[in-house]
């Protein structure tokens, strides 16, 4: 009797799908991006790219998870990869908004 690789190896190895490795990457990226941009102050940064890519690896991972039929599952998701496009989206808010306001200042 052949033991089975845990659980865990197979959440980590980026050749098979996992819906919820997507997820937990867009999130993490998201509370990353708060935390260095200072959320309430929004401190102009570039770090914050370092959460964006990541959080676009997150996305792109979650659109793997996509299936060719509709089904439930593929709602699921649909509506996670809407989360993911919100949260790149805030993201990028964070990372440019300051350099725009400063340059509404300059002029």
């Amino acid at each position: 009797m052949a033991l089975s690789q845990p659980v865990t190896l197979h959440f980590f190895n980026p050749r098979i799908r996992s819906l919820v490795r997507g997820n937990l990457i867009v999130l993490a990226s998201l509370a990353l991006a708060t935390l260095i941009s200072d959320f309430p102050h929004l401190r102009a940064t570039l770090w914050l790219v370092v959460p964006a890519v990541g959080c676009l690896v997150g996305a792109a991972d979650t659109v793997r998870c996509m299936q060719k039929r509709w089904s439930f599952y593929h709602c699921g998701v649909l509506l996670c990869v809407y989360m993911d496009l919100m949260s790149i989206t805030l993201i990028l808010f964070f990372l440019l908004y300051p350099y725009l306001v400063w340059l509404g200042e300059a002029q």
